[in-house]
């Protein structure tokens, strides 16, 4: 992806995250990323071609983010045993950095507003899709004996509830901590299940 066009993803969760999905003008972001509205729909042809591309880049941004793991006590080449790297992929979801809070903002609404717009909420339902299934395939690391509809069920339930916490996080509703602690006692409930 050309450096223009990621600065201009950048900008477009930025002014997600802080105007939300129906508050995002072409114009703002022209001027939030320092572009003329023509490249703009250059690169992205239109509204719906913005929002799509946005909820790629948040999805790319927070693999990488939670990719970024503790390798653990032996700081080596080591792998991290599966039932912590599943810990670690959810709860590095709930940190309080400007990126997380701007990423996890920016899902919320993206999110949110796909109620009420089809073709969003097409994108939103791949997206969350691809999560689940990322995430039931961490669980059958972890949880070897299981069978793949309890997994799948299971990363629906962890990733539903991280959704949640998140935006009661988000909201000042649940301090950050705690918040945690629920996911990390959501996630060994579900390791220890069956």
């Amino acid at each position: 992806m050309s450096d223009r066009r990621t600065e201009i993803l950048r900008a477009a969760t930025r002014v997600i995250a802080r105007r939300g999905v129906r508050g995002l003008r072409v114009g703002e972001l022209a001027a939030e990323a320092g572009v003329s509205t023509s490249l703009i729909y250059y690169h992205f042809t239109d509204r719906a071609g913005i929002l799509r591309r946005t909820l790629e880049f948040i999805s790319d941004r927070a693999d990488r983010y939670t990719a970024e793991r503790d390798p653990g006590p032996g700081l080596g080449p080591d792998p991290v045993d599966p039932r912590t790297e599943l810990a670690q992929v959810l709860l590095l979801e709930l940190q309080d950095t400007p990126e997380v809070r701007e990423n996890s903002t920016a899902w919320g609404e993206l999110r949110a507003s796909a109620v009420f717009d089809a073709d969003l909420r097409e994108d939103v339902a791949k997206a969350t899709h691809t999560w689940v299934h990322e995430i039931a395939d961490l669980l059958a690391h972890a949880r070897p004996t299981g069978t793949a509809p309890a997994h799948a069920a299971a990363a629906e339930r962890l990733t539903a509830l991280l959704e949640g916490l998140s935006v009661r996080w988000l909201s000042g509703s649940l301090p950050l901590e705690h918040a945690r602690g629920l996911l990390a006692d959501a996630i060994e409930a579900e390791l220890n299940h069956g």
